[in-house]
C-alpha cells in the first residue's frame, strides 16, 4: 500500500515561490491507480515526488507502512516504484548492446546480449548494433 501524507511542494518562480502541490494526502492499496487532471494540476510533479526524483517541501510518504520520504530513487526502484517518461529517452551514441551491458549492470558478451534480444522476440541481427536514436521506435525496445 502506497500512502501519501500532507504532503506539499513549492518550487522558485519568477515570482518568488510557488505552491503547486498543497497537503496532499491519499491511500493507494496494491493494483493499478490512475491519476487524472487538467495540465498544470500537478500529476507530474506528484509521481516525481512519489519516485523520489525530488523531495516533498512537506509531508510524508510511505510503503507498505515504511516511511520512505528519505530513501533514494534507486531505494525506491528496489521497493517497486519506478517513474516512466512521457517520451522515451534517447542515448545518443550507443548501440543498442552497449544498452543491454549498461541495463545488466556488468560486462556481458554479444552472445548474452543477444539472447536478452532473442527472448523478447527481436530478431538480435537486426538490433544488436543499431544506434539507440530516433530511428529506433519505443515500441521496438
Amino acid at each position: 500500500m502506497l500512502e501519501l501524507k500532507n504532503v506539499s511542494f513549492s518550487a522558485n518562480g519568477e515570482n518568488g515561490e510557488k505552491e503547486i502541490l498543497k497537503d496532499i494526502s491519499f491511500k493507494a492499496d496494491d493494483g493499478f491507480v490512475a491519476i487524472t487532471g487538467p495540465n498544470g494540476g500537478g500529476k507530474s510533479t506528484l509521481a516525481k515526488i512519489i519516485a523520489g526524483i525530488i523531495k516533498p517541501t512537506s509531508g510524508k510518504i510511505f510503503l507498505d507502512n515504511v516511511d520512505i520520504t528519505d530513501m533514494s530513487v534507486t531505494e525506491r526502484a528496489k521497493a517497486g516504484i519506478s517513474f516512466a517518461f512521457q517520451q522515451p529517452v534517447r542515448f545518443k551514441g550507443i548501440t543498442v548492446n552497449d544498452l543491454i551491458r549498461l541495463a545488466s549492470g556488468r560486462e556481458i558478451s554479444i552472445s548474452k546480449a543477444c539472447d536478452y534480444l532473442s527472448a523478447v522476440g527481436l530478431c538480435a541481427r537486426d538490433y544488436i548494433n543499431r544506434d539507440v536514436n530516433a530511428s529506433l521506435s519505443c515500441c521496438e525496445l
